[in-house]
């Protein structure tokens, strides 16, 4: 029995092993060409995964004291906070309704709701570009905070229906004949048992938001209030010169708060995913 369960842990390490590896590298490739001085990045007789001259800080350096790269950050966190919350709102209003009450074409509704988020952004962002002009609010973050719900709500809206079908009706039919209003059993009743669904939906909301490029392009022309994304590829990309340290170093750093949240929330994301699955 010993050997047995020892050989059956042996077989899941080395099965996700090439997983863990693959999920790793970018992360590990960052970070060394970060610390290495531009002297040896541009060595080829060097290995690109050892650091021999010497870590240094330089790119870091120039990063936070030479660039808006801390701006970037903070655009990037208002926005995309902004609009998880707001797109998680407005989904699980409109995945209640969907899950819950009974009106006529409710399943085309789901699927077509489905179906909106499937349009790629390249077909949108020029029409979007024309409204924002039209708004007065080209080169804003409004600009982005109106527009990332466009395309983050319908997936959210269509992820948290097949969780809410999941949870039993009873619960919430006990809350209403207590003289639960509709509203106020959402808010008491099925809110907290679909806790996991809207981390989810919040967890993707949020990446979406943080690693969005061709809105954040296309709106915003103002260094200062230009997203990470965008920053960091534009300002150090000078012509044919690339800032390959700082890139780096720019690209981890704005990796870490997506990292830290998929780690802080895991136990949730998996059972948001998977809710869905076991539906009907």
């Amino acid at each position: 029995m010993v050997s047995s369960a020892r050989r059956r842990v042996l077989v899941t390490y080395l099965t996700a092993t090439p997983f863990v590896i693959f999920a790793l590298f970018p992360l590990v490739w960052m970070l060394m060409t970060s610390l290495k001085t531009n002297i040896e990045l541009y060595d080829l007789a060097q290995n690109p995964f050892l650091v021999r001259a010497g870590v240094t800080w330089e790119h870091y350096r120039f990063l936070f004291t030479q660039t808006a790269f801390p701006l970037w950050l903070r655009n990037s966190a208002v926005v995309a906070t902004t609009t998880s919350i707001l797109s998680v709102v407005l989904a699980v209003l409109a995945a209640y309704a969907l899950a819950r009450l009974r009106f006529p074409l409710a399943e085309a509704v789901t699927t077509f709701v489905f179906i909106v988020y499937l349009v790629p952004t390249t077909l949108l962002f020029l029409p979007l570009a024309r409204l924002m002009a039209l708004f007065h609010l080209s080169n804003t973050l409004w600009s982005l905070i109106v527009a990332y719900p466009a395309f983050m709500v319908p997936f959210a809206t269509w992820m948290l229906t097949a969780y809410f079908t999941t949870i039993p009706r009873d619960v919430e039919e006990s809350a209403l004949v207590d003289g639960c209003t509709r509203l106020s059993a959402l808010r008491h009743v099925v809110l907290p048992l679909a806790r996991p669904g809207i981390i989810t939906a919040a967890l993707f909301g949020f990446t979406l938001a943080w690693s969005e490029f061709i809105y954040a392009l296309t709106f915003i022309s103002t260094t200062e209030l230009k997203t990470v994304t965008t920053g960091v590829v534009v300002d150090l990309i000078r012509g044919d010169f690339f800032y390959w340290g700082s890139l780096m170093g720019g690209a981890l750093v704005a990796s870490l708060p997506v990292v830290l949240l998929f780690a802080l929330f895991f136990d949730q994301y998996v059972a948001g995913l998977t809710a869905g699955a076991v539906r009907g």
